[in-house]
């Protein structure tokens, strides 16, 4: 039986870099479309550019096949060229250091090994109606009151949503 085909669109935003920030997805399945936001008190944009991503990802209940959509070059760049590389050395970079937001794109490694997925990148702010909804949820979830947002997700024990 073929896999379903998904279209994910995703987008991160920090205010202040670290600061409150958070994350929008829009997917799309056929004629279903579903939203999904979060904020946190404490983090920085390329955390939450990857916990869009994983958060997306975490949704899917079964493999499909994705055509997934961000504007971050960090994310397109960390699964497509960089990933292989930092496992075949334990996680460091060509240059020995540890790999920045490890649990994360060891999270986002795993959760893509069930999914065919084809990564495309946009430029942010440009136009793309899927990445300015995004980009405005993200912000929306950022900007929310800070009793409102969730805790630092620089937390060790950050149960990823």
């Amino acid at each position: 039986m073929p896999k379903k085909e998904i279209c994910v669109y995703t987008d991160g935003s920090c205010l202040g870099n670290p600061g409150p920030g958070g994350y929008g997805v829009v997917m799309r399945y056929k004629d279903y479309e579903k939203k999904l936001s979060c904020g946190y008190r404490h983090t920085t944009n390329n955390r939450m550019e990857l916990l869009a991503v994983i958060a997306a990802l975490r949704t899917l209940i079964e493999p499909c096949t994705i055509e997934l959509t961000t504007d971050s070059q960090y994310v397109k760049n960390g699964i497509e060229s960089w990933l292989a590389g930092w496992k075949r050395k334990n996680w460091h970079t060509s240059t020995g250091a540890a790999v920045k937001n490890i649990e994360l794109w060891q999270a986002l490694d795993q959760l893509t090994a069930e999914h065919d997925i084809h990564w495309h990148w946009v430029k942010g702010h440009a136009g793309h109606p899927e990445n300015e909804e995004c980009d405005r949820l993200a912000r929306q979830a950022a900007g929310q009151a800070a009793s409102a947002l969730h805790a630092d997700d620089t937390d060790p024990h950050l149960e990823l949503q």
